[in-house]
């Protein structure tokens, strides 16, 4: 069988994508570097991909073919009717290219934020990209705001998979053996595409499940069985808002009060969705 983009189909993909009845997907960060792959990758595991965009004309250049629904992630409510539908979202987003200041806390956290409370109890599954640094502070240039947007996706009770990726590009073209790593030592770099297939990848596969992880890459082949290649991680405490190997001195109690009143907010949503 063939997706609609003419890329045949194994009978893994499809037992992989039945067996969690993901069928649409909404991308948010889908114009990006990192997002149109994913979007190729949905394509390509045969889900229909439904990208959230702030200006169509420019996305229909970027992404032909694809269906569009117009929201913007600092606009609570433009963002219902985006997220209505979807079986998965693929969280690529990211404030890189916003100069103002509070940018990241708007965007990386605050777009979390946003489509979690737009969900209205709807239970998709999730897969969030952060950075390999989202628990380091001793990095210059890293920032709280991604930890944070992964303790209020952990908060929420979504099914979920978080990614944290090394450097993007600081992979070699032979550096194809994927690493995933936990504990927030890791350093490394990785491929755009390998990025988005490890997102993609992550909401088919059942070990994937409730797992946050360092990605990166190093000198050898393609993974040729993800189940496995998930399988070795160590799952997130179902009680904790944090990832399982993650620093212990990063605490909650620390953060700021508005931080603190968000992480209440989405865990009172955790019951609405019945």
């Amino acid at each position: 069988m063939t997706s609609s983009d003419g890329t045949h189909l194994t009978d893994q993909d499809l037992t992989m994508s039945q067996k969690q009845h993901i069928t649409d997907v909404l991308m948010v960060g889908a114009t990006g570097s990192i997002g149109r792959l994913a979007v190729e990758a949905v394509q390509r595991h045969g889900l229909r991909p439904r990208a959230l965009v702030r200006d169509v004309r420019r996305a229909q250049e970027l992404l032909p073919g694809v269906e569009l629904v117009r929201g913007d992630l600092e606009d609570p409510a433009s963002l219902r009717n985006a997220v209505g539908g979807a079986d998965a979202l693929v969280l690529t987003h990211g404030s890189g290219g916003d100069s103002r200041a509070d940018a990241r806390a708007h965007v990386d956290y605050g777009g979390v934020l946003n489509i979690l409370q737009a969900l209205d109890g709807a239970r998709p599954r999730v897969a969030l990209m952060t950075s390999i640094y989202a628990t380091r502070s001793d990095i210059p240039g890293a920032t709280p705001w991604k930890r944070r947007s992964e303790r209020l996706l952990r908060a929420s009770g979504l099914p979920y998979t978080i990614v944290r990726p090394g450097w993007f590009d600081h992979a070699g073209p032979t550096q194809r053996r994927l690493v995933l790593e936990q504990g927030g030592t890791a350093d490394g770099g990785v491929a755009r595409d390998q990025i988005a297939e490890t997102l993609v990848r992550s909401l088919l596969t059942t070990t994937a499940l409730g797992k946050t992880f360092e990605l990166i890459a190093t000198e050898g082949e393609e993974p040729s069985d993800w189940a496995e290649l998930f399988g070795g991680l160590k799952t997130d405490e179902s009680s904790s808002v944090d990832g399982v190997l993650d620093p212990s001195d990063l605490l909650v109690e620390a953060e700021p009060q508005a931080v603190r009143a968000d992480l209440a907010a989405v865990r009172s949503l955790r019951g609405t969705g019945g």
